[in-house]
């Protein structure tokens, strides 16, 4: 006599495994799967913020403080930068306004404080000084300072422009004493 079913099914465990019970992916394969990853990071990482050093691509500070004359004076003393000259053409009939190729070249700025290394040198007499003083201006210049002729100008320091840089998400704020010259 054969027993009847009760509608019960087999008690054994006939299911599939799950796909982290494969061998495809246990745990190792995991561990090498993030090492690769974080170390794809790390190498994407380095090739985007390494600088480089050629003058088609100038993308960092300490390449154009390489690059400005008389560099140890320019950093101590000052800040180095980017000078570009460039001429306008304004034409009133009709009325249009054109512009020059620029000329960019390394250039420093002094500090108000620091004006007495210009004046040393005599490169800037104390009537010119003072002018510049009386308009809160600082000094400037391209060239090198031990040259024959360095091309030395009071300049203005526009507070109305803006650095765009500045307060974004995830950017440094400059600290104080670099703000004003």
């Amino acid at each position: 006599m054969r027993r009847k079913s009760t509608g019960r099914s087999d008690t054994t465990n006939t299911s599939k495994p799950s796909a982290f019970q494969s061998p495809l992916f246990n745990f190792t394969t995991m561990a090498i799967f993030g090492g690769v990853l974080i170390l794809g990071i790390g190498i994407g990482i380095a090739f985007s913020s390494t600088a480089t050093f050629t003058p088609s691509n100038v993308a960092s500070r300490e390449y154009i403080d390489t690059k400005a004359p008389n560099p140890e004076i320019c950093v101590q003393y000052g800040a180095s930068a980017v000078v570009m000259d460039a001429r306008l053409f304004v034409t009133f009939n009709p009325f249009n306004v054109y512009v020059a190729q620029p000329n960019m070249r390394p250039g420093c700025v002094l500090r108000q404080n620091n004006w007495a290394i210009l004046e040393q040198r005599k490169l800037v007499n104390s009537e010119q000084e003072r002018e510049c003083k009386n308009r809160l201006n600082t000094f400037g210049y391209t060239g090198d300072l031990n040259g024959d002729k360095p091309d030395i100008r009071c300049i203005y320091q526009n507070e109305a422009a803006q650095n765009f840089f500045i307060n974004q998400p995830g950017a440094i704020a400059p600290s104080q004493e670099t703000q004003r010259f």
